[in-house]
């Protein structure tokens, strides 16, 4: 989705907003009029991610913009600046999406109908693509969007993951406890090793706390431990260095592959910006594949309950050590 938004949103100028429905809003400080005001009339400077977090910094406008002017219309001198009125400045807050778990963000043309269970309507003027519409959809409501505050990284490094603004180091405050995520440039796999290695818990629900490694859910879990050969319930602190990194390798591996091929779309709410499927489905070795053979030696996948959820892992390959 972020790499899909990216070059359409870069530079673009919100010129109205819609709210449909301000439960989509919840987490936004202010009433549905200040998410509006707080919106028209700025610019997105780009698409950063960190884990399944995505924000659109806004640009600040430039003084001249903000200020009455008071020059003598008499006074000789320059003309008035004609680039674009957003400061240069480092942006002090970001419009913040978090998809939940049936979210969507679908770019339209202008005139096109809005999506079934559109929530939010936001019209952009983009200087390459001219006009656009984002919608935002969610079905079960589990999604958001909010305009929040940037704070500086805890480490000074770039906030997350995306083009140029992910080079400042700001993020919102609302994603500032979540940790970095394996392809982000920035991760540290030294300090990730360290956490492993200082907890008592199963692997898998270490991949699962975002607050220790961020991106990784129910499906890539299973992939990545299937790539390992390491079983899920294996507890963190038994881990030799080497199948640590062995782990964090295949988790770079199939996150960079499910990018590659948009995702896992088990159904029409998993799509990208342009309503397609990803294809990633196709590609699983393990989640999902119970009573299959094991791609691997041959053995049957096994389901198992964890985590009011499934793990799927194949006993002969992922043993329990």
């Amino acid at each position: 989705m972020r790499a899909g938004l990216e070059p359409a949103v870069t530079g673009a100028t919100v010129s109205s907003v819609t709210v449909f429905d301000e439960r989509s809003l919840r987490r936004h400080p202010g009433p549905s009029e200040d998410f509006v005001d707080r919106l028209v009339g700025r610019t997105f400077t780009s698409a950063v991610r960190r884990g399944k977090f995505l924000w659109l910094p806004l640009a600040l406008p430039k003084t001249q913009d903000i200020l009455p002017n008071r020059l003598d219309s008499s006074r000789s001198g320059p003309e008035p600046d004609a680039s674009p009125a957003f400061s240069a400045a480092p942006p002090a807050e970001a419009l913040v999406v978090h998809l939940g778990m049936s979210g969507q963000v679908l770019l339209r043309a202008p005139g096109a109908p809005d999506d079934a269970l559109t929530r939010v309507r936001i019209d952009l003027v983009s200087p390459a693509h001219g006009p656009l519409v984002l919608n935002f959809v969610d079905q079960r409501i589990f999604g958001s969007m909010a305009i929040d505050e940037l704070v500086p990284t805890a480490d000074g490094r770039p906030a997350g993951y995306g083009g140029a603004q992910a080079a400042v180091a700001f993020l919102p405050r609302s994603v500032s406890h979540i940790a970095r995520d394996p392809l982000d440039p920035a991760f540290d796999d030294r300090r990730f090793f360290a956490a492993l290695a200082g907890r008592k818990t199963s692997i898998k629900r270490a991949l699962l706390d975002q607050g220790l490694i961020s991106g990784v859910g129910n499906i890539y879990a299973d992939e990545s431990l299937w790539g390992a050969r390491i079983h899920y319930g294996q507890p963190t602190n038994t881990l030799s260095s080497a199948k640590a990194k062995l782990l964090l390798a295949e988790v770079r591996a199939v996150l960079a592959k499910a990018l590659a091929e948009g995702g896992t779309s088990f159904d029409a709410q998993y799509v990208n910006v342009n309503g397609a499927s990803g294809y990633f489905s196709h590609s699983l070795n393990a989640y999902g594949q119970q009573g299959k053979p094991c791609p691997r030696c041959g053995r049957p996948v096994v389901r198992e309950q964890f985590m009011n959820r499934g793990s799927h892992f194949c006993p002969h390959c992922q043993r329990l050590r």
